[in-house]
C-alpha cells in the first residue's frame, strides 16, 4: 500500500504567492532548530540549539524540560538563523513559514507551532504544516537531488525505525517499523545500563570502536522475512549478560550490541533495496550518525550496485532545514495550512485516500 504524510488536518487551496525562502521552524523533542532554505534545496542558514547537556543527568529527554527549555531557546535561535540568512525580524525575504507539527512531544511541538502562526500572521505568509518522518526524508534531497527513483530510506532514530520505499517525493510505501523499541532508544538504554552516558547512540559508537564486535553472540531480531524490527530482546540480552559476567569489557559489550543492531538493520533494508529495485539506499534520523551503519552501508550497496546515501551528520539529526525543504515541496503540492493547525504528537504516515 502506497502511503502519503498529510501537511495539515484541513487542507487549503494553494497559495497563489512565489515561494522561494522558507523558514523552517523544529521542535519536535530536544533540538531547537531554525533554518532559510531557498527553492527547497539550498541551505541559506540552519541553526540548532541542542539540549543533550540539560537532559544528561537524568539518561534521557525530560518532556517537561525539553517544553520550557523551547521557549527560552526559540526566539534566540531564530534570530540568528534570519540574520545568517540575511533577513531582519520583519521577515523581509521570507515568503513562507514551515513547522514540525508531529510527531514528538505534545510541550515542544506546541511552542513550534505557535510560534509559526504568529510569524505567519504577522509577516503575512503562508503556513505550512510538515510530518517530522516526512522531513528526514527530504534530507537527503538537500545534499544530492539527483538521488533517483525508487529509492529505499532507512530511517532510524531515538523515537522511530523505519523501513520505507519512496517512488517519489510525497509518494511512500511502509515497509517495516519496530514493534518496541527504536533503534536509538535500545542504544540509549544499554549505554545508560553500562553507565555510559547520554546520549548512548555517540557514546556506544566511541567504545565500541576498541572493543571486538564477535566477543558475545547476542541475538538478532526477529529473523525470517519480515521487514519489521524489535529491539527490546536484545537489550534485555546485554542486560542479562552482563548481569551474569560483571567482569565482561565495557569496549567487547557495545561492539558486540551495536554489532547486532547494524546486521539487523542492514540485512532487512539491502534486501528490502534488491526486492524493489530500488536505485539506492539511503539513510535518515539521528542513528545514521552511527559509524558502523555509515561503513557497512556502503560496502552491501557497492556490492550489490546500487547507490549509497549517507546524509552529513548534521542533516541526521533534528534539524530545520529538512523541514524548510518539505515545507516548500509541501506548499507546491498541497498548498498552505490553516492557522488552526495543531500539533499531534502521534502523527504517522497516513494511507493516502
Amino acid at each position: 500500500m502506497f502511503l502519503s504524510v498529510s501537511s495539515s488536518p484541513t487542507s487549503v487551496p494553494p497559495t497563489d504567492r512565489a515561494v522561494h525562502r522558507v523558514l523552517g521552524i523544529e521542535t519536535s523533542c530536544d533540538e531547537t532548530a531554525a533554518s532559510v532554505v531557498d527553492g527547497g534545496s539550498t541551505i541559506v542558514s540552519s541553526v540548532v540549539s541542542s539540549q543533550i547537556d540539560l537532559h544528561a543527568r537524568y539518561g534521557g529527554v525530560v518532556p517537561e524540560l525539553a517544553g520550557r527549555a523551547h521557549l527560552e531557546l526559540l526566539t534566540p535561535v531564530l534570530d540568528d538563523a534570519l540574520k545568517r540568512a540575511g533577513t531582519t525580524a520583519s521577515g523581509a525575504g521570507i515568503d513562507a513559514v514551515a513547522v514540525t507539527y508531529g510527531p514528538g512531544l505534545i510541550g515542544s511541538l506546541l511552542v513550534g507551532v505557535a510560534e509559526a502562526k504568529a510569524l505567519s500572521l504577522a509577516w503575512g505568509v503562508p503556513l505550512v504544516g510538515v510530518n517530522h518522518l516526512e522531513a528526514h526524508l527530504f534530507a537527503s534531497l538537500l545534499e544530492q537531488p539527483d538521488l533517483g527513483w525508487p529509492l529505499v530510506v532507512l530511517l532510524v532514530s531515538g523515537g522511530h525505525t523505519l523501513l520505507i520505499e519512496v517512488t517519489e517525493p510525497g509518494r511512500y510505501r511502509l515497509l517495516g517499523r519496530t514493534i518496541d523499541d527504536a533503534a536509538g532508544e535500545a542504544f540509549d538504554k544499554v549505554a545508560r545500563f553500562l553507565g555510559l552516558g547520554y546520549p548512548g547512540g555517540p557514546a556506544i559508537d566511541e567504545v565500541a570502536e576498541e572493543g571486538d564486535p564477535q566477543a558475545f553472540p547476542f541475538p538478532r531480531s526477529l529473523p525470517g522475512d519480515r521487514y519489521d524490527f524489535s529491539f527490546s530482546g536484545l537489550k534485555t540480552s546485554v542486560v542479562n549478560m552482563v548481569r551474569k559476567r560483571p567482569d565482561a569489557s565495557t569496549a567487547d559489550v557495545a561492539a558486540s550490541f551495536r554489532q547486532a543492531v547494524v546486521e539487523v538493520l542492514v540485512t532487512r533494508a539491502r534486501k528490502a533495496a534488491a526486492e524493489v529495485g530500488a536505485t539506492a539506499l539511503c539513510l535518515a534520523g539521528g542513528v545514521a550518525a552511527n559509524s558502523l551503519l555509515r561503513r557497512r552501508v556502503e560496502e552491501v550497496c557497492e556490492a550489490d550496485g546500487i547507490g549509497a546515501f549517507l546524509p552529513s551528520r548534521s542533516l541526521c539529526t533534528d534539524n530545520a532545514a529538512m523541514v524548510a525543504a518539505a515545507g516548500w515541496w509541501r506548499l507546491q503540492h498541497g498548498g498552505a495550512s490553516p492557522l488552526t493547525l495543531g500539533a499531534d504528537p502521534n502523527l504517522g504516515l497516513v494511507a493516502a485516500g
